[in-house]
């Protein structure tokens, strides 16, 4: 019997080719979304799950608490961890990484060939007592406890060496910033990191290579520090005691650097909650600042969860529509079946049996279109997946029985519906249709249109917010900006420099600083009025005279840096956020000092600055935060030269202009590779999780609307069908073509508009709550939601429109000789 079942399942799909076309690549959409979309989920929830003590390393983070607001750290003082392991028994290990790539790609030296590599970092010596790491070469206990010691990946070995072999006990040189050659010996190969970690290296240097990291600090952050727990200990335990490590090693310090007392600190506004990240959760659930690499987002994986469910039950509600598009010509076979003395039960097994055949051949076609798609969600995504995750046996399996479920669920209404009709009454060319089954197809086009418009709404605000984020609005000119990196390697020959740079044609200005917007080179400062003890804490960064106009900054008073004012070495800038907390009534002129002692004479007497100028407040950080108080020092005091040189450079000579920069560094600099990076695209690297969830919205956006007018066709056309006698009979009446397609389009528009009407609230909700992650955002104004219905209404009636006119311009005659 069950052959027979896929006879006649197999000869009712050829027998209506086009039908069975449209369920199989609705369907086919469907799956090979909700495949990719697992693909996603699953490999963003495998972040550094593969390490072995994984449930029992936690990251100790830090949220620096200031008067009147507060920022979260990944990195802390370097010293924390080890107090931390000192005082209590339940922490086995602690371990540290610092993070290079903020100082720019490190240049090394092998005989006569140079190399670059940006991801390197410093390590303790336990890190692979912590993280588990496989060693292809050396001892992974004492591969980093010596000075000036490496661990390198196969990767970066093959590079260097030709292979991981040849790597062990090889030398490389570089320099160690003061033009003086240090050599570093390779101890350790390891086998190429997983890219499911939230840090990546190529260099694993150790940390004892490092006078600084020796010294005791428990206040200036750098240091990202995991704790390897006994797996009996409470985290939440641990954590509670954090408040007695500030007493006993920070409060101290605050002390000698702040001249104050850590409970006055505190009363001021001032605080540090130290608090620990399971490591398995930080990918997902971390954005704080000085983050190894970019995390993802538990949102996202919520998001793409839920829209994988959406369209996969768009593709569902399809198979649905038509099929009972389909009923009044499969009513009569089941009328024929039944007389001859077939069972419900039969017909319902024959009918659920035709829509596993079609789940089955649509998972098929899945596999070819996540072929052909994964090259381009990867590229969206910013993953690697590849289909040969899907390829063992057991998650095989699981694939079919994801097949034969969803053709369940697809033909469970129809095989029910179908198989209920009454020979008498189809055979006597009486039916017609349930107005229960009707209100049904009505709600499911109801639901797809619904899903479409929350899927338009949000996609424009996603691109609007984008657009926002990027917009010329930041408070300063972003185009046609280049950033010369790793310009601190010229020394004292950065002026010469910047004059050169200066003498190519279509380079408008040049400056030197130590951090351009987007970037995160903007340090911690604190500074205070002379005389008074209630210091503000903010960013800081060093600029010359031309910083202000490469950025086309708004001086609101005073003036910035000049070369006309011999003073000017001690003169400071602020931004109207710092003016406001330091409550200066009068800016210009005003003296201020700086507590923590990192702006101080030689012998420890503390500078007095004068502030000579304020500028408007401007976005140099992400839309994500706050505008924090800005304080602007003159390069020229405490710097011979500058990390960054930035280039403004005319839009109609930008490219000939750009190699002649390169070619003046070559003058300078020649054991080193010219890199510059566009300031535009730097501002939109702060943005990549939010550009990634555009792309995603608008893709699926169109997919959801093509499923869903894939449906609506099939509702449309079960709908002529049943109305094929009234509108023959309008036509012998006098109706016109466009009489008869206004008639059959009105329902369907009333469908769509209910829809909207639904969809709104929802959109509105989700997106708002999406929104809440930026400090400044954009408004959701009515037209958006207008737009969208106005895009699903223009979308259906487009789709209608081929089954009315189809109906409108048939031969009436033909239909009522037929009935």
């Amino acid at each position: 019997m069950l052959k027979n079942y896929f006879k006649v399942a197999l000869r009712n799909l050829l027998k209506r080719k086009g039908y069975s076309l449209i369920n199989i690549l609705g369907l086919a959409i469907g799956m090979a979304v909700c495949l990719l979309i697992v693909l996603f989920i699953q490999s963003e929830l495998s972040y550094d799950n593969w390490h072995a003590k994984a449930d029992n390393i936690y990251r100790v983070v830090l949220e620096r608490r200031y008067p009147g607001r507060s920022t979260s750290y990944s990195i802390i003082p370097q010293s924390i961890g080890e107090a931390i392991q000192k005082e209590y028994p339940e922490v086995i290990e602690s371990t540290r990484l610092f993070n290079f790539a903020g100082n720019g790609n490190l240049f090394l030296r092998i005989g006569d060939k140079v190399f670059e590599e940006k991801r390197v970092i410093a390590a303790d010596s336990n890190f692979f007592r912590v993280f588990t790491g496989r060693l292809l070469a050396g001892d992974s206990s004492t591969a980093l406890l010596k000075p000036n010691s490496v661990v390198i990946n196969e990767t970066t070995a093959k590079k260097f060496f030709g292979s991981a072999g040849a790597a062990m006990g090889k030398s490389f040189v570089t320099d160690d910033g003061n033009n003086t050659d240090v050599s570093f010996m390779i101890t350790g190969v390891c086998a190429d990191w997983p890219d499911n970690s939230h840090f990546l290296f190529d260099l694993l240097i150790a940390t004892s290579s490092f006078d600084f990291i020796k010294q005791p600090n428990y206040i200036n952050f750098a240091a990202n520090t995991y704790l390897l727990l006994n797996p009996n200990a409470s985290p939440n335990a641990l954590e509670a005691k954090f408040p007695n490590i500030i007493k006993k090693y920070v409060a101290g310090e605050i002390g000698r650097n702040f001249g104050e007392s850590y409970e006055q600190f505190q009363k001021e506004g001032n605080g540090y909650h130290y608090y620990l990240q399971p490591l398995k959760k930080i990918h997902l659930t971390s954005d704080l600042e000085s983050e190894l690499r970019p995390n993802g987002s538990l949102t996202t994986v919520y998001i793409f969860g839920v829209i994988a469910v959406f369209i996969l039950f768009l593709a569902c509600i399809n198979f649905i529509n038509l099929s009972t598009a389909r009923s009044m010509e499969r009513a009569r076979e089941v009328g024929i079946r039944k007389t001859f003395g077939s069972e419900k039960s039969a017909l319902v097994w024959q009918f659920l049996l035709e829509s596993i055949v079609v789940s089955v051949i649509s998972i098929i076609v899945a596999f070819g279109l996540i072929a052909l798609l994964l090259p381009l969600f990867n590229q969206v995504s910013g993953k690697q997946l590849t289909i040969l995750s899907f390829l063992e046996p057991a998650k095989i399996s699981l694939l079919f029985l994801f097949a034969v479920v969803v053709g369940l669920i697809a033909g469970f209404y129809p095989a029910f519906v179908l198989s209920s009709f009454q020979p008498i009454t189809v055979l006597m060319g009486r039916f017609k249709s349930n107005k229960y089954g009707l209100a049904l197809r009505n709600s499911l086009v109801v639901f797809q249109f619904a899903i479409s418009v929350i899927l338009i709404v949000s996609t424009i605000i996603v691109n609007k917010q984008m657009q926002f984020m990027l917009s010329e609005k930041l408070g300063f000119r972003k185009d046609h900006v280049i950033v010369v990196e790793r310009t601190d390697l010229l020394d004292k020959q950065t002026k010469a420099f910047e004059n050169e740079l200066a003498k190519i044609p279509g380079v408008e200005t040049v400056s030197g600083t130590t951090a351009m917007p987007g970037q995160e080179n903007f340090f911690g400062v604190s500074f205070q009025q002379e005389g008074s003890k209630e210091s503000v804490t903010g960013r800081g960064i060093f600029a010359d005279d031309q910083y202000a106009k490469l950025l086309g900054l708004e001086i609101k008073e005073g003036r910035f840096f000049s070369k006309d004012f011999s003073t000017d070495s001690l003169s400071i800038v602020l931004n109207e956020k710092a003016v406001s907390e330091l409550g200066l009534k009068k800016a210009i002129g005003a003296r201020l000092t700086s507590p923590d002692g990192n702006f101080n004479a030689p012998d420890g007497t503390p500078y007095i600055y004068t502030v000579v100028g304020v500028v408007k407040d401007f976005h140099f950080q992400s839309l994500h935060q706050q505008i924090t108080p800005l304080i602007f020092n003159n390069v020229s005091k405490f710097r011979n030269q500058s990390p960054f040189v930035a280039v403004r450079i005319q839009a109609n000579n930008f490219q000939q202009a750009v190699t002649a920069i390169e070619n003046t560094w070559k003058k300078f600099v020649q054991q080193r590779p010219f890199h510059f990076s566009f300031l535009d695209q730097t501002l939109a690297a702060q943005y990549a999780a939010e550009q990634t969830t555009q792309k995603v919205f608008t893709i699926f956006s169109i997919l959801a609307i093509f499923i869903a007018c894939i449906g609506l066709l099939g509702l449309a056309a079960y709908t002529t069908q049943q109305r094929n006698r009234e509108i023959s009979i309008r036509k012998v009446l006098g109706a016109s073509a466009s009489n008869i397609v206004a008639m059959l389009s009105k329902d369907f528009i009333k469908l769509v508009v209910i829809a909207a009407i639904i969809a709104f609230p929802v959109a509105w909700l989700g997106m708002n709550k999406w929104l809440q992650d930026f400090a400044y955002r954009i408004n959701m104004s009515v037209w958006i939601f207008f737009v969208a219905a106005l895009a699903a209404f223009a979308v259906a009636l487009f789709t209608i429109s081929f089954q009315a006119i189809k109906a409108a311009i048939t031969n009436p005659v033909k239909n009522l000789r037929a009935e």
